[in-house]
């Protein structure tokens, strides 16, 4: 079954290069972004988590911890750690799960319907498509997903914005409209006549009777 948006995420126990992690435990009370790679010491991959590690500051201001998911050993999550590290000029102090046995990418549904993973000599061909992004509320609900293929890799300006996006409209009834970026003006639901709109964020900006802007709230 796969894992859908307002959904609960998959709770697991994992060991991890910050030691055994008991997920939804480990949350607590913040938000959270899953990371997923088909095997460490790949080229993509390693570009990516410098990215990750590069924006530690940013995440701890959104009250958000990161957990990076590869299919290979702690032992060899280590080793790969100090090649992000010297690629990207930040360590990776964020943990990184072992996921050899596949029990978080099996959860989190990242494999297709006709995977064969072969158990000795497996390649990154094998778990192409454990390359996903999950944010998770502080609720342990899934707020947003997103998959890529092995030839692309994730812009992490746009997963920021898009948590920017998912804590502004989080349990408000407010969308952001497309290319949103922080400080930006919010849409108002529907749900909300226009003086209830009014009464709650102010003066509406009413391009069409069903597209109606306010200042993003602080």
């Amino acid at each position: 079954m796969s894992v859908r948006i307002n959904d609960i995420a998959p709770d697991f126990t994992a060991e991890s290069t910050a030691g055994t992690i008991k997920f939804h435990d480990w949350l607590g009370d913040s938000y959270g972004i899953i990371f997923s790679h088909p095997r460490d010491f790949t080229p993509v991959c390693t570009t990516e988590f410098g990215a990750v590690a590069q924006l530690a500051a940013e995440w701890k201001k959104r009250n958000t911890k990161v957990i990076g998911v590869s299919v290979d050993s702690v032992e060899e999550h280590h080793k790969w750690m100090r090649d992000i590290e010297a690629f990207g000029g930040s360590a990776a102090e964020f943990p990184i799960i072992d996921d050899t046995s596949l029990t978080v990418a099996k959860a989190y549904d990242m494999l297709p319907a006709d995977y064969y993973l072969p158990g000795e000599g497996r390649t990154p061909a094998n778990t192409a498509t454990v390359r996903t992004v999950y944010i998770i509320g502080p609720d342990k609900k899934v707020r947003l997903t997103m998959s890529y293929p092995m030839s692309v890799g994730r812009n992490f300006a746009e997963i920021l914005r898009a948590l920017d996006a998912v804590q502004a409209t989080d349990g408000v009834p407010l969308a952001t409209p497309a290319n949103w970026q922080p400080g930006q003006d919010v849409i108002v639901a529907l749900s909300l006549t226009d003086d209830q709109a009014k009464e709650k964020f102010g003066k509406l900006d009413i391009k069409l009777p069903y597209l109606r802007f306010a200042k993003a709230p602080n």
